[in-house]
């Protein structure tokens, strides 16, 4: 067992305002061949919401609800971005002049992956040489997409969501004919869970589409879903390279039902590919087609979720403490195997 002194929140980062959103998007695409066509139409995304992510507030939030109970292990908290201030080599370099000499962090991604997970462990390696001698050393905490503390929040969402999407289709007024609406009288609502899209050679050598069909499968358990699926979001990239599909908006438009429930379970903290990709384009495809579109809220503010985190720390400090995990895999090791999710192109550092 190691000796911790600090806990470190570590997440993707996102613009404060309008002068940061072109900054933050050269520094997230950097070396990924990017289209800067598609740069100006995310761009344009963020200006449309004040060039403002809600990933910020999120980890903010997060953040405030963990101080106490992890003081209370004699933890300080800190928080560092991979793309945006606060930075991971800021933060470190705080931590170094505080005096930390061994961290555990908590990483904003449930799942293994290389954008997922092993570039987060990249990144910390990056910001410490950046930092030189006496930068605190990082262990970062282990993945939770099978954890009772993930899985929970997101069924109590999820079945809210299909709650109010169930209601909301029994107000509808009947049509001209006296039909109920799109799908020929079906009061059935899909259940789409979503995650973002990663191209098809990185999904061949990690665990994430695995990751992710067994945290919707746990969750539509829990909710009570007997039909349900997965479809992606947020595709980047060159036109040319194969991503996971189908894309949630294919989905859609193509869903015979009157209803729709999306489920992003890829997400920790609430983003812009939440609040636009879903909340904008799928409800858009959703509303062409005369269909009701509810969305699952994200879970990083319920209470469960802090405890998980505070759990999973408590796992690293206390050798008795129990590691939940729910369905077969058992709980994720605390480091990831040696090899674990290449990247699937060169990532220039520095």
């Amino acid at each position: 067992m190691q000796n911790y002194d600090a806990f470190l929140l570590v997440s993707f980062g996102g613009p404060e305002g309008p002068e940061d959103v072109w900054p933050f998007l050269r520094r997230v695409t950097r070396g990924r061949n990017v289209p800067e066509e598609r740069l100006a139409e995310v761009a344009g995304h963020y200006q449309a919401v004040g060039g403002r992510s809600p990933i910020n507030d999120s980890c903010r939030h997060l953040l405030g609800r963990l101080e106490a109970p992890l003081a209370a292990l004699g933890l300080p908290c800190y928080w560092g971005n991979r793309n945006w201030h606060p930075l991971l080599e800021d933060t470190l370099a705080t931590m170094r002049s505080d005096g930390v000499q061994r961290a555990l962090a908590f990483v904003t991604s449930a799942y293994g992956g290389y954008s997922s997970c092993r570039q987060y462990l990249d990144d910390i390696t990056a910001a410490q040489a950046k930092v030189g001698p006496g930068a605190p050393a990082v262990d970062k905490l282990r993945l939770f997409y099978n954890h009772p503390g993930w899985v929970g929040p997101w069924a109590t969402s999820a079945a809210r969501a299909h709650r109010a999407a169930l209601s909301a289709l029994s107000r509808r007024p009947p049509g001209p004919d006296g039909e109920e609406g799109p799908g020929g009288g079906e009061s059935e609502v899909e259940v789409v869970f979503t995650a973002h899209s990663i191209p098809e050679a990185a999904a061949r050598t990690s665990p994430y589409v695995a990751h992710v069909t067994e945290t919707a499968r746990l969750v539509a358990g829990q909710a009570g879903f007997e039909r349900w699926q997965l479809a992606w979001q947020s595709r980047s990239g060159s036109p040319g390279t194969p991503w996971l599909g189908p894309d949630i908006c294919e989905v859609v438009e193509s869903s015979p039902a009157p209803a729709v429930t999306v489920v992003p379970v890829g997400f920790v903290c609430e983003n812009l590919e939440v609040t636009h990709d879903l909340d904008v384009e799928a409800a858009a495809a959703a509303a062409r087609r005369g269909m009701v579109f509810q969305r699952a809220e994200g879970v990083s503010a319920s209470d469960s979720f802090t405890e998980m985190v505070v759990g999973l720390v408590r796992e690293r400090l206390e050798p008795t403490a129990p590691r939940p995990a729910l369905g077969a895999d058992g709980p994720w090791p605390e480091s990831c195997p040696a090899g674990h999710c290449p990247p699937p192109y060169r990532i220039p550092v520095g």
